[in-house]
């Protein structure tokens, strides 16, 4: 055990204050499903943008992120850094879209924008896809950091923790629905963070400062080489590393770009589109700067106080557990304990998120819409409240099947990337139909397990030895991200020509969708046929326009607060009143589109 009873003392107190105020303090009457799981459209962009943030600060992330800047270096966080571009695409093309559509899921959208058995058929799929397989895969790496975090910290056996926080989350959200999850998000996110950075700053002090953390590491023969760069540098890295890099910058991102799940959640639960738009941008100034570099300090001071030729088995075999370990380092008695809560209230958070998010898609899109369509508002919570539980059963046994939680996040972008662009064309070319989203989707699954269906191939004689071992070498590790940008090329490639051998949605549903919607892009044979439209293209320049400047001054943002961590001050002042200057501007850009939207 590495607590102490004030240690339990202060953890025990969090999760009851966290029950209380899930239970107790939100009061909110959930009469049907609109407002167990959209909260009745109510919800202000601010605490919108941190639940969201707090879903990202689960067990899993710090030290997924640990673990690679204490192997590779602080470049290495481009796998979660280079989301923030699709973010901001969101922010600017995609926010508002999602919440003038006023649904419970993403799935729901596919029959408001398409017609046909086609589409029900892809509204039962996506429902499958992202409510049970994508999400149980999430919750499975989030439930094996907790186990591993648990194993390190805790006295009790990491299975005994889970159950514990296990059923705080799901007591939570069974009771309260989206309206609670999203305010004890709130205060998840505040102790989290503020307990993530005093960790940071007593790591910074404990080795003399940025400067001297900076001096110490460049001179330690544990650091990997060039483990200040926040770019990646070719003569440091090889060349398959580098271009899995120019990938995750250059296409990649466009997996995040129209938000997906619980993120889109967050924003059908929104007052209106301009709360939508705010709560996005929080989002991506949040999770992407304020969560990421208190936990890279604690990669780079795990080099000094874990040092690897001093390290034992366990953490050499599995850098994830250098988080856990430096909380036990460095952290006194008290302040120990509230970390532990902290870590384990943001488990609960993005638990609750989670099966909140999965059981809309089960209750909504699939047996409301497929097995019982006119029951009772009673009838549907119930159900809600049954497909939580299953949901988090699925969960647990898929944890069951992991090892390590960046495998798990590189396989959740193979598998999405497939259906990036297609998804994205939805809501600008009137073309796109639903067979090419089962293409997008079908492919996308397909290639992501390609390793699986060539060996099943081999064993039935369909392929030889040679050539079942030229075709493997892309499904090894390294070429991961590489596989990724192949998966989306192709799958897309595939869905346009889908799209073009197959017919469109019908005329009159695509009217429907535009009047509702009022979507902006390649629409002129739909806009053509309804009086008085304006297909004006002027929106679409301001979004771009701030689109580019936003992407600028996130990433001035967050190199600014990174030169501050290693020393570099004059550097971070300077990127600091360049981001500030580009975040003004990026919001002028933000108020002309609104501007134009209420024209």
């Amino acid at each position: 055990m590495n607590l102490e009873l004030l240690d339990w003392i202060v953890i025990i107190i969090y999760l009851f204050i966290s029950v209380f105020i899930g239970v107790f303090l939100v009061k909110h009457k959930n009469a049907n499903i609109t407002d167990f799981f959209v909260a009745g459209r109510s919800l202000p962009w601010w605490l919108l943008g941190t639940s969201i943030a707090a879903t990202w600060f689960a067990t899993d992330a710090p030290l997924a992120v640990t673990a690679l800047v204490r192997t590779k270096g602080i470049y290495s966080n481009w796998l979660w850094w280079y989301l923030g571009t699709g973010i901001i695409m969101m922010v600017f093309f995609y926010a508002k879209n999602w919440r003038r559509a006023e649904i419970l899921t993403d799935a729901e959208l596919i029959e408001l924008r398409y017609s046909g058995n086609s589409a029900s058929t892809l509204r039962a799929f996506t429902a499958g896809f992202y409510g049970i397989f994508k999400n149980c895969v999430t919750l499975g790496w989030v439930i094996l950091a907790m186990l591993k975090f648990s194993s390190v910290i805790l006295g009790w056996s990491a299975e005994f923790a889970l159950l514990i926080t296990l059923t705080f989350a799901l007591l939570h959200t069974l009771i309260s629905g989206i309206k609670g999850v999203v305010i004890l998000d709130m205060f998840h996110f505040s102790v989290g963070t503020i307990s993530t950075i005093i960790l940071a700053v007593i790591i910074l002090i404990n080795v003399g400062g940025p400067e001297q953390l900076s001096n110490k590491i460049l001179s330690s023969s544990d650091a990997p080489p060039a483990i200040l760069d926040m770019m990646p540098n070719i003569t440091n890295i090889g060349p398959v590393e580098m271009v899995s890099f120019i990938c995750l910058i250059g296409v990649l991102w466009l997996g995040q770009a129209q938000g997906d799940g619980f993120i889109v959640q967050r924003l059908f639960s929104a007052k209106n589109e301009r709360h939508a738009i705010k709560a996005s941008l929080w989002f991506a100034v949040a999770g992407i700067v304020i969560l990421t570099w208190p936990w890279i300090v604690v990669g780079l001071g795990s080099i000094l106080l874990l040092p690897i030729s001093s390290a034992p088995p366990e953490l050499i075999a599995d850098p994830e557990l250098a988080y856990p370990l430096m909380i036990v380092e460095v952290l006194p008695v008290g302040l120990k304990g509230l970390l532990v809560a902290a870590f384990m209230a943001a488990f609960m958070s993005t638990v609750d998120t989670h099966l909140c998010w999965g059981a809309s898609y089960m209750v909504n899109d699939i047996y409301k819409r497929f097995i019982k369509k006119n029951a009772s508002d009673k009838h549907y919570l119930l159900i809600s409240r049954v497909s939580i539980v299953l949901l988090l059963i699925l969960s647990g046994l898929t944890a069951w099947q992991m090892d390590s939680i960046s495998n798990a996040w590189i396989y959740i972008i193979e598998v999405m990337s497939g259906v990036a662009i297609i998804g994205m064309l939805r809501w600008y070319w009137w073309r796109i139909n639903a067979w090419s989203e089962i293409t997008s989707m079908i492919s996308a699954l397909l290639l992501a397990n390609g390793l699986i269906i060539l060996n099943g191939l081999y064993k039935i004689g369909f392929i030889n030895e040679v050539l079942i071992n030229k075709l493997s070498v892309l499904y090894q590790d390294e070429y991961s991200l590489i596989r990724a940008t192949l998966i989306l090329v192709i799958s897309t490639i595939l869905s346009l020509i889908v799209t073009l051998l197959t017919n469109p949605a019908d005329m009159n549903h695509l009217i429907k969708f535009y009047k509702k919607i009022r979507p902006k892009g390649f629409w002129a044979p739909v806009s053509s046929l309804i009086k008085g439209s304006n297909n004006s293209n002027e929106e679409i320049k301001y979004s771009w326009l701030g689109f580019a400047v936003g992407v600028l001054f996130l990433n001035s943002i967050l190199f600014s607060v990174g030169h501050l961590v290693i020393g570099n001050y004059l550097i971070s002042f300077l990127l600091l009143i360049i981001g500030l200057i580009l975040a003004r501007f990026s919001i002028k850009m933000l108020e002309k589109i609104l501007m134009i939207e209420n024209q």
